[in-house]
């Protein structure tokens, strides 16, 4: 609900800045045919740009990943939703910029009432004037290769993640694309207060944005040299069992709270990726230097990771980034404490299963009593299901542990959380379907409060 409520409050802030700007100085078109039609068509050409640009602003600031940003939306998987909402934002805005407003409309309003009416050609920056025939282009071209790497992004079937995320390098080009674009051709009235100053900060923090990013800086902070410590199979099938692997940290590691993940890159070809922590700090001991270890749990479920089991030895070296996330299973101390956990997304819950065990380094204060829900689809070959059925045994505060297993046909139905009460703080982690289904009963039950693991990349 909070990337909602800040995605509509910038959408907002931009549209009352040009508002502002625009019909403070705005007199009334002359009487003269199709003068209305024309000014709509120029103050909406405007909007949309200013629409546009504002929102990749937004996406640029968006991907450095900075800890106050997870504040602000709780948490980095909001933070990527919010990066997302923000693209298709900006993606429509330039079409209705361009396509809309400057190609359609405008053929359509000079086949109709001709040019009579048609506003002057506005005024630019002074040392932009000689930009404008480049500007259009370079906007027109940015525009095209903006909206094509959007539909990748949504549409996932046309590109696989790993050439996706190497096409997605060139978006901070494309975006000072468009920064040039609107310095080009912006006109001097919005480059007025309160327009200019809000577009100068959005244009410059974004520019900034993308040669950080060009330079190779994002996470880079908060990267830390591991190495393996422990890798194990739990289960009998290599390539289809999830695989533990016990990361030794380096002294300089900052700690991590139960629930959170980390990009973990094995593979320098391949890129991060993200995985969740499944301990809680200090659960898993140190290793024989004394370092202190976490836990991942990897389930293959791609190309990728079925391959690790092969690739991943003791002494390995890995690049961790991180911590991000605020998934922290705690809520309201007046509302029934509900985890639901559908697969692999089990890994959040065990760390907060680690950090409820009795003497634990990192046991959380104030925790309420908690029902766990794990949806698996076949308890008797589940390699995981013991550990969380003897955490859960010893947590306390106490957490009741229900499987709903596949394989005997014991189904999760989101109907079924109505026996824990009325007022719930449900925290999910699991396939986008299971999601989405708690999240259509969550919308009928008003004392239900849903948070949400939707960490995606794209």
């Amino acid at each position: 609900m909070r990337m909602k409520k800040v995605f509509w409050a910038f959408l907002a802030l931009l549209t009352l800045a040009w508002a502002l700007t625009t019909w403070l100085g705005w007199q009334p078109p002359k009487d003269v045919p199709g003068t209305w039609w024309w000014q709509l068509r120029h103050h909406g050409l405007y909007l949309t740009g200013v629409w546009s640009v504002g929102m990749m602003s937004l996406i640029m600031l968006l991907a450095l990943r900075q800890p106050w940003q997870e504040r602000l939306v709780g948490g980095l998987d909001q933070v990527y939703r919010l990066h997302k909402w923000a693209g298709i934002a900006a993606a429509v805005a330039m079409a209705l910029h361009y396509w809309g407003f400057k190609e359609f409309l405008g053929d359509g309003l000079k086949a109709t009432f001709g040019r009579a009416g048609k506003p002057a050609r506005d005024a630019v920056l002074s040392f932009a004037t000689d930009w404008r025939g480049l500007g259009k282009d370079v906007g027109e071209w940015a525009m095209y290769a903006l909206l094509a790497l959007i539909v990748l992004t949504l549409w996932q079937k046309l590109l696989p993640y790993k050439p996706w995320r190497k096409l997605h390098r060139v978006m901070p080009v494309l975006y000072l694309a468009a920064v040039f674009h609107t310095v080009a051709l912006m006109p001097l009235s919005l480059w007025a207060a309160p327009m200019g100053v809000l577009m100068g900060a959005l244009l410059a923090v974004g520019s900034g944005a993308a040669l950080w990013s060009l330079l190779g800086k994002i996470g880079q902070a908060r990267q830390y040299s591991a190495r393996i410590d422990s890798v194990q199979l739990l289960g009998q099938h290599a390539g289809q069992d999830p695989l533990e692997v016990l990361c030794a940290l380096p002294s300089d590691w900052p700690g991590h709270h139960a629930g959170q993940f980390v990009f973990v890159q094995f593979d320098g070809a391949e890129g991060p990726h993200p995985f969740t922590i499944a301990s809680a700090p200090g659960a898993c001991g140190q290793a024989a230097d004394g370092a202190e270890r976490l836990r991942l749990v990897i389930k293959p479920l791609g190309d990728y990771t079925q391959q690790l089991h092969q690739q991943l030895h003791v002494g390995h070296s890995v690049r961790i980034e991180g911590p991000y996330g605020r998934f922290d299973g705690q809520g309201v101390q007046e509302r029934q404490q509900v985890w639901i956990a559908g697969g692999v997304g089990v890994t959040p819950f065990i760390a907060l299963l680690e950090a409820r065990q009795p003497g634990a380094p990192a046991a959380q204060a104030g925790a309420a009593p908690a029902v766990l829900h794990y949806c698996t689809r076949a308890a008797a070959k589940d390699g995981v299901l013991p550990r969380i059925q003897a955490l859960a045994a010893s947590a306390q505060p106490p957490v009741e542990l229900i499987v709903h297993d596949a394989e005997k046909n014991e189904y999760f139905r989101p109907q079924d959380l109505l026996r824990h009460g009325k007022a719930l703080d449900i925290w999910l982690c699991g396939p986008a379907g299971l999601g989405q289904a708690v999240r259509e009963q969550a919308q009928r039950e008003a004392g239900w409060h849903l948070h949400q693991e939707a960490f995606q990349l794209r």
